[in-house]
């Protein structure tokens, strides 16, 4: 045989042998963008059902006959489900899989958009609480997924998840007014949020059916070994999680009146506040990644932390003076949301610790932050006035600073 020959028929065997490792890293790179859409279509998906009805409200009271106390039964139960499914999450998760989990809770939050439309008051409640126990659990699975698909981009996909939730949240308050208009009537408008659900749904299911290291973390998840209720950095995390919803929940309830009685008109509070979210999409997509590279992210809390203290020191010693700016502070702050999800990632070792942690932490958390709009709405009332209330809601945030400074550190549960 000539040296030519063998020469060709080396190179031929090196070609077989590197054509089917090609072909496995391009599966593998067209698994992961999907399952990076299928996230951020998730993540869109998890807030506009709340937050599209707020500008329908009066409307559907009207329509229904409805009283206040329904209308503060209806702004309250997405809040309590939250706490409630967010802690059975993990067990589903270990029965049907992680990635057939998020599955069905974007069919659950599907169906209920459209069930909460089709009848009365108590339908419109039912069909929240279905919808809100959908939300619920796709809040706790989708960072494990996040977590255990991209271990070496866990910063970089938080904070596209982070931006996308408050994507979604910005968009159900601003377009939901535009399609009661273009659909003829909140019903309509409020059941169309149901078409991004099942969207989401069948790009999901495209992606746990890939096949690729991407998703094959997804499908099970191992019995758990220990309760994480013993573990003090676990609370620490709780309790940063549920002290920023906490604050979370206060701005998008309360704070529109807080900025109309400091000066704003209704349209420019109602702006404020849709501007408050959208701050966190930039610094969601820029802050994570760069935290994330480094073994402690206390700093990063701490500096966001701090802008929403001068924010609302600002609405408390001076609201009149600058409402907008204090309200831009406080929204800068309130994007350490993104370093609260992140850090449920970091702080746990596995995919079955980081679901029982996030179901810990986001059960418990959201249960703590149900109270919030409670309290605020009580001591105004008390007092007749803001000052009380924010002073309140700065100590939270302090208190929300030092727990997010200790989980932060560079330990595991």
């Amino acid at each position: 045989m000539s040296v030519e020959s063998e020469v060709s028929i080396k190179q031929r065997a090196l070609a077989g042998t590197i054509e089917p490792v090609r072909r496995s890293r391009n599966l593998a790179v067209a698994g992961g963008t999907l399952i990076a859409l299928a996230v951020v279509l998730a993540a869109l998906n998890l807030r506009p059902a709340i937050t599209s009805v707020g500008p329908l409200l009066d409307e559907a009271r009207v329509s229904l006959g409805a009283s206040g106390t329904w209308a503060g039964l209806l702004t309250t139960l997405p809040g309590l489900c939250f706490a409630v499914a967010g802690l059975a999450a993990p067990r589903l998760a270990r029965k049907v899989g992680m990635g057939s989990a998020v599955a069905l809770a974007l069919g659950v939050l599907g169906v209920g958009l459209i069930v909460r439309v089709l009848d009365g008051p108590l339908v419109v409640l039912g069909g929240t609480l279905v919808s809100s126990a959908g939300i619920a659990l796709a809040n706790v699975l989708v960072p494990v997924v996040v977590k255990d698909s991209f271990p070496a981009r866990v910063g970089l996909m938080t904070g596209i998840y982070t931006a996308s939730l408050n994507l979604g949240g910005a968009s159900g308050s601003a377009l939901s007014p535009k399609l009661d208009a273009l659909l003829g009537g909140w019903r309509p408008a409020l059941a169309a949020w149901a078409v991004l659900a099942f969207l989401a749904l069948v790009v999901w299911k495209l992606a746990i059916r890939g096949g690729s290291r991407h998703t094959e973390h997804t499908g099970t998840v191992a019995e758990p070994r220990r309760s994480l209720l013993r573990s003090p950095l676990a609370w620490i995390v709780t309790l940063f999680f549920g002290l920023q919803s906490f604050l979370a929940y206060i701005v998008m309830g309360w704070f529109p009146q807080v900025l109309m009685d400091a000066g704003l008109t209704r349209g420019d509070a109602g702006l404020a506040v849709g501007l408050m979210s959208l701050l966190a999409v930039p610094i969601s997509l820029t802050v994570p990644p760069l935290a994330a590279r480094q073994r402690n992210q206390t700093w990063w809390i701490v500096g966001l932390g701090l802008f929403s203290m001068a924010g609302l020191g600002g609405l408390i010693l001076a609201p009149t003076a600058a409402p907008l700016l204090w309200a831009i502070l406080t929204g800068i702050g309130m994007s350490v949301f993104s370093m609260a999800v992140m850090v449920i990632a970091l702080r746990a070792r596995a995919g079955d610790e980081t679901a029982r942690l996030s179901g810990m932490v986001q059960g418990l958390g959201y249960l703590l932050a149900a109270i919030g709009p409670f309290l605020f709405g009580l001591l105004h009332d008390a007092t007749a006035g803001w000052t009380v209330p924010l002073a309140v809601v700065f100590g939270v945030v302090v208190a929300q600073t030092i727990f997010g400074g200790l989980a932060g550190r560079d330990k595991l549960v």
